[in-house]
């Protein structure tokens, strides 16, 4: 994985609908988060990003999202 995938893992893939908005609101507080002054567990927040995110483009293939 490069620099570039492992900071940013949902830029360039191919989301759509409820996906795509989630991701892009992610990457949006993600960024906000790490630009406050308070402590910010960036790597728990990939990792619950990425699993919800599993999670929904789970429920869109089976038509629920």
């Amino acid at each position: 994985m490069t620099a570039a995938s492992s900071d940013r893992p949902l830029q360039g893939s191919e989301l759509e609908g409820p996906s795509r908005d989630f991701a892009s609101y992610c990457e949006a507080e993600f960024e906000r988060r790490r630009n406050a002054d308070e402590p910010f567990d960036e790597a728990a927040y990939r990792e619950a990003m990425e699993m919800t995110l599993r999670r929904l483009r789970a429920l869109e293939e089976e038509g629920y999202a």
